[in-house]
């Protein structure tokens, strides 16, 4: 069996990074509107037998219950790692195959790239421990983790974890298989993250927010600001 795994931290605390150009009701509709982008491909990728949210915030249970995804509620918002590592256990102890772990944020994600995910990893292994892991796009970050078992590695999500995934999955005796994704590989994190996202346009719920609500065009005008 392969779960897909997507950590929500509360969306009123979420995109901080993002507060030099958009107000907090922004920044809150704004990550609601990729995460709804993520659990979209995710409920369309048939290869993916369930999904698992975790996430202690109503709202986010509410997004995950319409997508037809379970929640594994989450006492406070202790970060991706310690999230991803839960659900891994929780997956675990349901003799579940694989997990395929993937953020909120990276809202051009889309049903085909998941299906090159999950290709990748079945070219790598059969039936044994295997790890695939898409970077962002500096290749400073792990923006899509799938392994098999759930909790073959010690998970290390943040900034720079790109490096320290491939060599976690090593001193497990696995050699990584790295599949670079343009959608997947852009998450959004700050506003320069949000220049890239409008400057490849895309029909997604993110795209339409951001034009629906006057931030497209207000980051337009002011470059230097955006920049930041």
């Amino acid at each position: 069996m392969m779960w897909a795994v997507l950590p929500i931290k509360d969306l009123s605390e979420a995109k901080q990074r993002l507060a030099p150009v958009l107000a907090p009701h922004e920044r809150r509709r704004l990550f609601a509107a990729m995460v709804e982008d993520v659990l979209a491909a995710l409920a369309r990728t048939p290869a993916l037998d369930d999904i698992l949210v975790v996430t202690r915030d109503p709202a986010a249970a509410r997004l995950a219950s319409h997508y037809g995804a379970r929640v594994l509620p989450e006492a406070e918002n202790r970060g991706q790692t310690s999230a991803v590592a839960a659900a891994a256990a929780e997956l675990a102890a349901a003799h579940v195959d694989a997990m395929l772990a993937v953020p909120g944020d990276v809202p051009l994600i889309t049903r085909e790239e998941i299906e090159a995910v999950l290709a990748a990893h079945d070219a790598a292994t059969a039936m044994t421990p295997a790890m695939t892991i898409v970077p962002a796009w500096d290749r400073r970050g792990s923006n899509c983790l799938l392994c098999s078992p759930p909790g073959l590695i010690p998970f290390a999500f943040g900034n720079d974890s790109f490096q320290p995934h491939l060599a976690a999955a090593r001193a497990a005796g696995v050699e990584p298989r790295i599949v670079p994704l343009p959608g997947i590989g852009l998450d959004i994190d700050n506003p320069a993250d949000l220049r890239m996202l409008l400057a490849r346009p895309a029909e997604t719920r993110c795209h339409a927010f951001l034009a629906e609500s006057g931030i497209a065009a207000r980051l337009a005008a002011e470059p230097d600001i955006a920049k930041g």
